[in-house]
């Protein structure tokens, strides 16, 4: 199981993030759990709509693609951060990215109470119009005294305390397999029904060829009589043989996948090894079907993904990979494709590393990456009052990638975070 933890603070040193920590790594066993920040997320301003930004959408993103959603809250005032608030509103002013998902609630703090008071102010927040979360009832975990909770490898001292997380975690879980069940009684078309097997047929499909077989190219190019080499192929705006058509699409300064709208991964560009790609690829994939191209672990990301571009509700996904250093920073975008009438004919996955682009345009205009001074930082109340807006989601994970990160400031080294979505271009 997939969760995502978010420790409501944006301060360097925070007890609630060190604890979310723990989480993940000491309860590895139990779920996939994945800590986040919200550093760069900005203050909310409804008369400055940051709705599509980066760090927004990454946040967004990742709460879909997660089965739950842990909140680390510190208590300021007897109240949860402006940073968490500002964080909320932003996700139930345009988008609603916590409705109906499965939520649990920890907190730290310094005295006894162990942020209870910030916790029930944030169950009441998190249950109200336009955020729509579904809080797990009662199980408080509170961590008192926290200073002296932790030793100095960020582990709790107490087994008694680990006892009890473990337990009230192992509660959470069940708890997030109901109500997603819940959930998906109530959209019985939605994602789940997406077949990455390619076990249907479109208009396009070649019959009587193995999607599985190595050289799958090959037979499927003997079956139909496919054009090769100097035959000749009138395209919408011109007309070339098959070799200048390979040329042309070997030559782009990307890489370029297709998979077709029965999810069969069809074709892609730049024959060379695969661990000199940016995203590995081999020949033999050409004609799996989606579900073979993913591990299985990653496959209910996938399916959510490709159903998003399928049914309109996006049509382009934007994905950092992460641990490049600065010396890379590689994207994969998502593009759903269409015909002239409308209809959806597939993905276009493209990756290319931006970082030569970046260091070309600053070498040329004599620039440099610096952060904003003039980034605001003030914040309007009210944006739930909005909750009735149409969701414009993009930028979720997509049917070929396994990683999501937020754009790195400006003037700091990218090290974005990983999430489970693994792509066609992953040889798993």
């Amino acid at each position: 199981m997939k969760l995502v933890g978010i420790a409501g603070t944006v301060e360097d040193q925070s007890y609630n993030r060190t604890l979310l920590k723990f989480i993940a790594n000491h309860c590895s066993s139990m779920a996939d759990i994945e800590v986040l920040d919200i550093q760069d997320v900005p203050m909310f301003n409804q008369s400055d709509d940051q709705t599509e930004s980066e760090a927004v959408q990454y946040l967004k993103n990742k709460i879909l693609q997660a089965d739950g959603v842990i909140l680390a809250t510190p208590e300021h005032n007897h109240t949860i951060t402006a940073a968490l608030k500002s964080v909320i509103e932003w996700l139930s002013f345009k988008i609603h990215p916590l409705s109906g998902k499965p939520v649990m609630i920890v907190g730290a703090s310094y005295y006894d109470q162990g942020s209870s008071r910030a916790q029930l102010n944030l169950r009441q927040i998190l249950e109200s119009p336009g955020v729509d979360a579904v809080v797990m009832p009662g199980n408080e975990f509170l961590l008192g005294k926290v200073k002296e909770a932790f030793d100095e490898q960020g582990n709790l001292k107490d087994q008694g305390t680990v006892k009890f997380l473990q337990e009230t975690l192992t509660k959470f879980l069940k708890f997030v397999k109901v109500i997603n069940k819940l959930n998906a009684r109530n959209n019985p078309d939605d994602w789940e029904s997406e077949d990455l097997e390619a076990q249907g047929e479109v208009d396009t499909t070649i019959k009587g060829v193995d999607m599985h077989a190595a050289d799958w190219v090959e037979q499927a190019a003997a079956k139909t009589n496919a054009a090769e080499g100097d035959d000749y192929v009138k395209l919408d705006r011109g007309v070339l043989t098959v070799n200048q058509l390979n040329w042309f699409l070997n030559s782009m300064p990307m890489e370029l996948t297709y998979a077709d709208e029965n999810n069969q991964f069809l074709y892609y560009n730049h024959q060379m090894d695969a661990d000199q790609m940016l995203a590995s690829r081999t020949p033999a994939q050409a004609g799996n079907p989606l579900a073979d191209c993913h591990p299985k672990r990653a496959i209910d990301h996938v399916k959510q993904a490709v159903n998003m571009l399928r049914s309109g509700k996006t049509d382009l996904f934007k994905l950092p990979v992460p641990g490049m250093g600065p010396d890379k920073y590689i994207m994969h975008y998502y593009q759903a494709l269409h015909n002239d009438q409308g209809t959806y004919k597939g993905i276009n996955e493209f990756v290319l590393d931006l970082m030569p682009i970046v260091n070309y345009y600053l070498k040329q205009t004599g620039q440099t990456l610096a952060p904003d001074p003039n980034a605001k930082t003030d914040s309007v109340s009210g944006a739930s009052a909005n909750a009735a807006a149409p969701q414009q989601p993009d930028g979720v994970s997509g049917a070929s990638a396994d990683t999501s990160a937020p754009a790195p400031k400006p003037a700091a080294k990218p090290e974005p975070a990983v999430d489970s979505v693994s792509g066609a271009s992953s040889n798993s």
